[in-house]
């Protein structure tokens, strides 16, 4: 089983390749693998609950073991409240981030 990190920076709703990476979680973690999917930037904004065709919630329903994380800063900078996130996504930060992007064996995807 490998690790796996994914960082989305990109605001789903404005770009359509993003959905590769929802995509690829999905994927990986069907095959074993323990995978974190980082949003930052403007890839907290699909981290809301209620937003219609939300990837994240897709997402968590196809392969629920999969971690989701919203960088703190970025959703205070976008004014997004941390108690209207998406169930199953957790409030993270850079330091947590920074500290697995540098854990032996993890395969990172920034996108």
């Amino acid at each position: 089983m490998a690790e796996y990190l994914l960082i989305e920076s990109r605001d789903p709703f404005e770009f359509a390749d993003t959905k590769y990476m929802y995509d690829l979680a999905g994927d990986l973690s069907g095959k074993g693998n323990n995978v974190t999917l980082f949003l930052i930037q403007n890839g907290v904004f699909c981290a809301r609950s209620n937003v219609k065709d939300n990837p994240v919630m897709s997402l968590k329903q196809k392969a629920p073991s999969v971690r989701v994380e919203a960088d703190d800063f970025s959703l205070r900078e976008r004014g997004i409240s941390t108690t209207r996130l998406e169930q199953g996504v957790t409030v993270s930060n850079v330091d947590n981030l920074v500290d697995r992007l540098v854990q032996k064996d993890t395969k990172i995807v920034w996108h």
